[in-house]
């Protein structure tokens, strides 16, 4: 009987980390993203799932807020901003490992409009108009609203815009920013070109001239000097930058190459950070 019960109980030992190691053999890793990437990186984490059995968390905010959050954190693998000025400061911060920066996609400024125009906004002159509400990111902490007031300053029309009050709103991540237009909640935003291929029926886009265009952007992404799995991390990098990762990208309306985004802006500047300045004041009344 002792020699039975020494038997269970071994075999009890045996299987106990045994079904633990089930329990904990998923790979999981967590990428702090803007969401100016977000229907195709939430796709592509989906699929990569699938692929490789790492599952990937996915936080979509502001690109300022997720740098804060990871920060705050202390932990996480992956940083996945929506433009490259919040990069430069994650890694000036070493907040990732700048040998690991990989470009996803790029991204082209464009107003973008309630679909068929009701208001005929034909230009970036328009959105200083009296009568026409206008949208952009919070520039303070929202990629996308840091390249509309840089647009506005480059082409003298801050004061503008301040003094008839046509900006009535800063919203806090560049989906929300896409939303107010698609749900007709306001004329007009100064976005992304891509926000009108998430929103097909509802958004329409009306392209800046080139000239009016000081910077293109691109969605950029690194491993976090926090990851405890900088392995499974790169794999993830790997894949959003793979043409199998870029095809997704490119079903959503993402532009994959400098030279086809140079099209819409030839001299544009590419990438580097432009900072608020000293002077800035919320342009919302």
């Amino acid at each position: 009987m002792k020699k039975l019960l020494v038997l269970l109980l071994a075999g009890l030992l045996v299987l106990i980390p045994a079904n633990g190691c089930a329990r904990g053999e998923q790979k999981t890793i967590t990428a702090f993203c803007g969401s100016a990437s977000k229907p195709a990186t939430a796709e592509a984490a989906q699929v990569f799932e699938e692929k490789t059995g790492i599952k990937v968390y996915l936080n979509f905010s502001g690109s300022g807020t997720m740098l804060s959050q990871l920060k705050i954190a202390g932990e996480g693998d992956l940083y996945i901003p929506g433009s490259p000025d919040y990069m430069v400061k994650a890694e000036r911060e070493g907040v990732v490992y700048p040998d690991s920066v990989k470009i996803v996609s790029y991204l082209v400024p464009a107003i973008l409009v309630q679909g068929g125009n009701p208001r005929n906004i034909q230009s970036l002159l328009d959105l200083a108009k009296p009568g026409i509400e206008v949208g952009i990111g919070d520039p303070e902490s929202v990629c996308v609203g840091l390249y509309a007031y840089e647009i506005l300053e480059y082409n003298g029309l801050v004061d503008n815009v301040r003094e008839v009050g046509t900006i009535v709103t800063h919203a806090e991540s560049c989906s929300k920013t896409a939303s107010l237009v698609a749900l007709k909640s306001i004329d007009a935003i100064l976005g992304w070109r891509v926000f009108s291929e998430w929103h097909p029926d509802t958004i329409d886009v009306v392209y800046l001239k080139p000239e009016q265009i000081p910077r293109l952007s691109y969605i950029p992404g690194a491993i976090s000097t926090f990851t405890k799995d900088g392995g499974s991390a790169q794999e993830f990098l790997d894949f959003l930058t793979s043409p199998e990762g870029q095809e997704i990208f490119a079903k959503w309306g993402y532009i994959a190459t400098e030279s086809e985004a140079r099209k819409y802006a030839p001299e544009a500047e590419i990438g580097g950070e432009y900072k608020l300045p000293k002077t800035y004041k919320p342009l919302v009344k």
